[in-house]
């Protein structure tokens, strides 16, 4: 049985006072060295541990956290997300949390800017971000280190710049499975089309990423010559301009069997075969939007890989909590599970609140 070490024990055992305790705990100063070395001497052999959830809820500090995250008016993946953080908020406000929601349109840069500027002037006690925009948030990441502001990355990892974790999953291999599964799912060898759909690609660190692990799949295993690879770039702003450019890339590679789409808007890509009649393609995509799970359940999707953006949101500002109430070291990374997802196995993962 775990027996619950106070700091009065600690000063009777040393023969100090509680406040002399304190003092060495929060490194204060005003205590002599070999008192020092005693006292902490002690508190290894008992094995002292803080109570931070005690302190947390006795302190009147409040802690104001940013999120940074993309508008879901104009792109209903990033609600999920968006939930995560208010059930975060409203599970962990008792410890003095508040959470200030900064929103942008993830389709424009400049958005991103304006609102990232705002962060930054609020001066937040951490930020929860999805860095969408690789070249345009450089900047910000550096304003924040110079200000010892902590930062918390999901959906997006960009690891060189030191975060104080990125919550998501590992974009390669959700796309090297991406491969296997396509790679399953073929009656024989044929080309692969991979979609990105609404992003400036040299822009978007985590497409790539995905991109790399599916062709790394194909190359790993000697498949590269049997399921040549496509890739097209399509934007849905000219909805015209966007069908137009997918009937040309069918029509120059007709043997095109399986399409991968790297962002939520797979049934983009469904509802475009179904419109064209070509029913013996298969797409594997990402997320459990409706659009998706209407074709998931027609069989028109093979098979979505849930990225559980509800999760990210919640687990992200959770990270911020256990650094900044709790003062526990928090993992660099906090890979989300992959999980494929069918029409099988669809009602297991409907609703499912966070763990």
């Amino acid at each position: 049985m775990k027996v619950n070490i106070r700091i009065k024990d600690i000063a009777l055992k040393a023969n100090v006072s509680t406040g002399t305790v304190d003092r060495v705990l929060h490194n204060r100063g005003n205590v002599n060295e070999k008192v020092k070395e005693k006292v902490l001497k002690i508190i290894s052999e008992m094995k002292y541990e803080p109570n931070y959830i005690a302190r947390a809820l006795g302190s009147n500090k409040t802690y104001h956290l940013a999120a940074l995250i993309p508008d879901h008016s104009f792109d209903s993946y990033w609600l999920a997300p968006k939930s995560g953080i208010e059930k975060a908020e409203k599970d962990l406000g008792k410890f003095g949390i508040q959470v200030h929601q900064y929103q942008f349109d993830p389709f424009d840069a400049k958005s991103f800017v304006k609102a990232a500027k705002e962060v930054t002037a609020a001066n937040p006690d951490g930020i929860l971000l999805s860095p969408i925009f690789y070249r345009e948030v450089l900047p910000f990441f550096e304003a924040w280190r110079n200000e010892n502001i902590p930062f918390v990355l999901f959906n997006t990892q960009i690891a060189e710049f030191d975060p104080l974790s990125y919550i998501g999953q590992d974009s390669y291999q959700s796309g090297y499975l991406a491969g296997k599964l396509i790679h399953y799912g073929a009656k024989q060898p044929s080309s692969v089309l991979i979609v990105h759909i609404d992003e400036e690609i040299s822009n978007a660190a985590h497409l790539l990423k995905k991109e790399q692990g599916l062709r790394n799949f194909f190359l790993h295993n000697d498949l590269a010559d049997r399921y040549p690879i496509v890739k097209a770039e399509l934007n849905r702003a000219d909805i015209n301009s966007f069908r137009q450019k997918l009937n040309e890339v069918f029509e120059s590679e007709p043997n095109i069997r399986s399409v991968f789409v790297t962002t939520s808007k797979a049934h983009e890509i469904a509802k475009h075969l179904e419109q064209r009649h070509l029913p013996d393609v298969n797409i594997v995509g990402y997320d459990l939007l409706p659009q998706n799970l209407y074709y998931l359940n027609k069989g028109t999707i093979s098979f979505l890989i849930n990225q559980n953006p509800r999760g990210q949101g919640y687990w992200g500002i959770n990270q911020l909590v256990e650094h900044l109430v709790f003062k526990k070291e928090v993992a660099p990374v906090k890979f989300l599970p992959l999980d494929i997802i069918t029409k099988e196995n669809l009602n297991y993962y409907l609703d499912e609140d966070t763990n």
